[in-house]
């Protein structure tokens, strides 16, 4: 068996459906340990039904080259799935074989299929895909370690010098394998980074100037947490003396959210459900990517930290919003099965001024929804304000997932 340290956060998530006719998809950025969560299934299945034939395809194999399309993919496995018993089905990369949901849909509904497939694109399950499949299937995003995870997978010891390091590098679990020096992680991020932009944006939408896809990824790197709207970008990037319209920002801002490089966060009314159409704050998948894009600065920490507070928000299963109420703004607003929490970050709580707007904007919320407030500031323990939690960043990641 493969060795591999475990995410249970992922694993206990699809334990439910191991055995179901149901298509189980893990989608995500590359590298953030998809192919790894395939082969905990794998192993799982063969433990817990030994008889159970299993198929292991993955498309960045040269031995699977050949399986291009749906036929392909038919014909391979009418040649090697023996007899009519259990099989177990993994594809890794699934978006490479062309018209692939002809042939799940087909393999879901003879009733001894159990099939798993990973994918690095939003769009594999297009809205034409879903309908195709419909209630045939269940999505798991997947994303790079949490700090939890992080503390796992390097065996260390939760304290503030671990969480910068955090900071510093990112989540994607490979890293584990080269040693911390800056300049060798950031080359290794940087290939990555490349591999996106090229593979999964550049080859599959057809860019044709790809510079301009750069300056756009290096201008959202710099802007993370930043309320930015296409006219913004445009207007900048006329300032570089690059004369690009309003909708191809638009338009490549879709491609590189699709890839899984960045997240689009809209905002919304604090307390009603009005949705501003102009205007979202974008942050990265992997802030190691991230910074290696635009390099690793103390003066960029809060921008850092909010990205890390929204991918934990995130990986705890929140769909997440920026409230927005005139000139009044909160961070994080996170909604998951009725429950609704506040989230407001800060690097430093250093001056009267700076607690009264984090304190204040949530204050002026009616609701008893919890709400919080956290920073880089040293604390013994949670404290509360008036009904606020404050908590250092780093336990309030630890508390989400």
């Amino acid at each position: 068996m493969t060795e591999y340290i475990e995410r249970p956060l992922y694993i206990d998530r699809l334990k439910p459906f191991i055995g179901k006719s149901l298509i189980k998809v893990l989608i995500g950025q590359r590298r953030v340990g998809k192919s790894y969560l395939l082969m905990q299934l794998r192993d799982l299945i063969k433990k817990q039904s030994p008889d159970t034939q299993i198929i292991y395809i993955n498309k960045e194999q040269h031995e699977f080259s050949k399986i291009t399309n749906s036929d392909d993919l038919f014909l391979y496995l009418k040649e090697n799935v023996k007899g009519n018993g259990n099989v177990a089905l993994f594809i890794d990369e699934i978006q490479d074989i062309e018209s692939f949901e002809i042939t799940l849909r087909d393999l879901a509904t003879r009733g001894n299929y159990d099939i798993y497939c990973t994918g690095s694109n939003a769009n594999l399950l297009s809205s034409e895909l879903a309908t195709f499949l419909s209630g045939r299937y269940i999505e798991i995003k997947v994303f790079g370690l949490s700090y939890t995870e992080f503390l796992v997978f390097y065996n260390l010891q939760d304290s503030v010098a671990t969480f910068q390091t955090y900071l510093k590098f990112g989540g994607l679990p490979y890293l584990i394998n080269l040693n911390t020096e800056m300049q060798v992680a950031y080359e290794y991020l940087t290939s990555i980074y490349n591999t996106i932009l090229l593979k999964d944006v550049v080859t599959r939408f057809k860019i044709r100037n790809v510079k301009f896809l750069e300056n756009l990824v290096e201008f959202l790197a710099d802007n993370i947490g930043s309320i930015v709207s296409s006219k913004k970008i445009s207007e900048y990037l006329k300032s570089q003396k690059i004369n690009i319209s309003p909708q191809v920002v638009i338009d490549y801002l879709g491609y590189l959210e699709s890839s899984f490089l960045i997240f689009k966060v809209k905002r919304t009314g604090i307390e009603g459900k009005k949705i501003f159409e102009i205007g979202e704050k974008y942050f990265f998948e992997d802030i190691g990517i991230r910074n290696a894009i635009v390099g690793y600065k103390t003066s960029d920490i809060h921008k850092i930290l909010e990205n890390v507070v929204y991918l934990h928000l995130r990986m705890a299963g929140y769909s997440v919003t920026v409230g927005q109420e005139g000139n009044k703004e909160i961070d994080f607003i996170a909604q998951k099965a009725g429950e609704k929490i506040y989230v407001q970050v800060a690097y430093m709580l250093t001056n009267e001024g700076t607690i009264n707007r984090e304190y204040g904007n949530l204050l002026e919320i009616s609701d008893n929804f919890p709400k919080y407030v956290v920073t880089m500031d040293e604390l013994t323990e949670i404290s509360t304000y008036k009904g606020i939690n404050r908590m250092h960043v780093k336990d309030f990641c630890l508390k989400m997932v």
